[in-house]
């Protein structure tokens, strides 16, 4: 399919793709369609897709609210990675053990 990011050459999107997939930890799943990935996964790829854009800002907005507990913490373990590289965030959440 077409890969297009920021006027970058194909080969150079697909590296950086595949670096920050590694990122959120899912390197492994580089050619899997959304339909088999879970919730947490999915959510994973919209961080590394975000990130793409080397934003300056991330906003999480509710980031978890709609996935089941036990996917929560994948999520939240890479916000906290995002976290410990300076990545400034505004995170919107009602997970107060996150919060805290």
């Amino acid at each position: 399919g077409p890969v297009i990011l920021k006027g970058m050459p194909k080969a150079d999107a697909k590296a950086l793709a595949h670096e920050l997939l590694s990122k959120v930890g899912l390197a492994d799943k580089i050619d899997a369609y959304p339909s088999r990935l879970s919730g947490g996964q999915k959510q994973r790829v919209a961080i590394a897709r975000a990130l793409a854009m080397q934003p300056k800002v991330m906003l999480f907005d509710e980031a978890t609210s709609a996935l089941d507990p036990e996917l929560v913490d994948e999520v939240n373990a890479v916000m906290k990675q995002l976290a410990a590289e300076h990545m400034t965030m505004l995170i919107v959440t009602h997970e107060m053990r996150f919060a805290g």
